[in-house]
This record gives structure tokens, sequence and C-alpha cells, in this order.
């Protein structure tokens, strides 16, 4: 069988993406508009997306298409429910970013819990040159040696930013809040409420589903320590924005480093784009975007579906 290939949003990826070794035809577009869907799925038997959303009525009007590639960890573009009833293998990709991300995570931790934002604003604004003395303390900076960190999503990004903060003396602890998720021997795990109210420092690498959509309330923000770190490189719509704009102003946390927002790109009127505070970092969704991570990502991207072709499917989300 000849396969029709399209990928809708190559642009999203910064990486050489060799073509399969089976017989196909290959088409590719640097992105595609909602409106452009349809006629460039026309005839596809495999449709590679990232963040292009497949949904179950354009996916009707497309019988052709068997294979449903996503160029990224989270599948949340694609509708799934539908592709399983259908018998559309979706795959998608792991464990590439298991080193770019908890490292984008500790580069967030590290500069907020240092002050580092502050302190710079205060060298190009002239603080230092006037100082009577070699230094000075304007704003607070901690150690994380000793401290707690509640990570909720035990996934390899979770597990990996425990790793770095063993590194670090810290005390990773695994919110528990997915009774049906096997836990993992050698973790320590705790209640959601227990975590989010014990830990100096919280990172979120949890999916985005119903039951984790706007997770983090501002109840939640409530609970925690004033002195406690939000820390979020998984999607935008654990938190609520609204809520965490309101924490960071009233002082409920310490700060807060997010990589990610819940429209993207953003929309003007988003809360936390009209913050100008020294104690948040939003970063734009690059903290999966190291060229090792996106060469790692474009590889398996090909593998997964070379597999799909020998009739051994891997990675597989339906």
């Amino acid at each position: 069988m000849r396969h029709e290939i399209v990928f809708l949003d190559r642009s999203t990826l910064n990486a050489d993406v060799r073509r399969p070794t089976f017989d196909h035809h290959w088409v590719q577009y640097a992105s595609t508009s909602e409106q452009e869907v349809m006629r460039r799925l026309e005839g596809a038997t495999i449709a590679i997306t990232n963040k292009v959303p497949l949904r179950a009525d354009m996916l009707d009007r497309h019988p052709s298409i068997k294979m449903i590639a996503v160029a990224a960890t989270g599948y949340d573009v694609v509708d799934t429910a539908y592709c399983r009833e259908r018998g559309i293998a979706v795959a998608n990709i792991r464990g590439y970013a298991s080193h770019a991300v908890p490292e984008h995570t500790f580069a967030l931790i590290l500069a907020l819990r240092r002050n580092l934002l502050a302190y710079r604003n205060d060298v190009l604004s002239g603080r230092w040159q006037q100082t009577k003395q070699f230094c000075f303390f304007d704003h607070q900076i901690r150690d994380l040696h000793g401290s707690t960190l509640g990570i909720i999503g035990g996934g390899a990004l979770g597990q990996g930013t425990a790793q770095i903060a063993r590194g670090f003396g810290m005390r990773p602890v695994f919110a528990a809040h997915d009774a049906q998720r096997a836990r993992v021997p050698g973790l320590e795990y705790a209640e959601l409420d227990t975590v989010l109210r014990a830990s100096d420092v919280i990172s979120l690498h949890a999916p985005l589903t119903p039951a984790t959509r706007n997770l983090i309330g501002l109840d939640e923000l409530r609970s925690m320590k004033r002195n406690c770190l939000l820390i979020n490189t998984a999607r935008g719509g654990l938190v609520c924005e609204a809520s965490l704009a309101t924490a960071l102003k009233e002082g409920l946390i310490a700060g807060a480093g997010f990589d990610v927002l819940s429209q993207e790109p953003p929309v003007a009127g988003n809360p936390l784009l009209e913050l100008d505070l020294p104690n948040f970092i939003l970063t734009p969704h690059v903290a999966w975007a190291s060229d090792d991570a996106m060469q790692s990502l474009a590889d398996q991207l090909i593998e997964n579906i070379e597999a799909f072709a020998r009739g051994v499917p891997r990675n597989l989300v339906t």
C-alpha cells in the first residue's frame, strides 16, 4: 500500500525530518488553518499534526485516514474517542524531552528562588553603583537544599524533575491524585491536598484532561505556603490563570514560573500577560525545544509511522 502522508504544521518542529523508508507520497505545510484542514487532508492515509486540531466532524469527512501521528506528547488536539471507535491509530511521542523539560523547570525554580530577575533589574537601574558596600540584600535569596518539591504528574518528566531535585538536596513528593495510576516503587507519594500544603516548590507535569483542567484554582493557591513557588511546564489549562494572577498580586504564594498558557499563541486579555512582577516568569512554550529534544522527537515521529506501516504500531493512545 502506498501511503499518502500529510504534515499539517511542519514549522512547529525545528529539526531534520527524514522520510519514511516505505513507499509513500509526502506533502508538508508550514502551518494549516482550520479552514485549510479539510482540503489538505483530502486522500491522506496518514496525518501528522502537532497543534492542528483533528476533531470528529472533520475526520468523518476523511475516511481514508488510517493513522494520526502526533508530533508531541500531548494529544488533546485529536478526538481520540472518535478515532478509537473508527479504528484510527493515534500515536504520540514519548520520552523525547526527558532532559529538556526538567532542566527548564529548574531554570525557572532557580531564577525565582534566588530572585535573579529582581537583582538583574536592580543592576540595570543603577542600584548596585549607588551602594556603599560590595553587595546589597534587597530581595530574599533561599537555598533549595532541604526543601520539599511537590510534583503533580508522575510520568517521565515528573520523574526526571525529581531526579534533578535530589541532586539539589530536595525531597521530591508526588501527588497521588490519580487512583488509577500505578505507583512507582521507590518514590514518595502523598495526597494532593497534603502536597499542596507541605511543598516549598510545586511543579506541574500532568496531562490536560477533563479531570485536571483548572486543577489549581484560588482555593488550592490559598492552601499553599506563602513562600511556595508554582512551576508549570505542562499545560496552561491546569491552572486557573485569573486565580494565579490574584495570588501573585496578593502575595498568597512567593512566585510562579510558567512555560504554557491556556491559549497559545496567547491573546490580549490573558491576565498572566499583563503581570509585570519580578517573581513571575513566563516563557513561550519552549521548555521542550532544545535542539537535542526536537531531533529526538523528529526521529521518533517517523519511527512511529514506520512501525504502523509494518503492522506493528507503537506508542498508541487509541
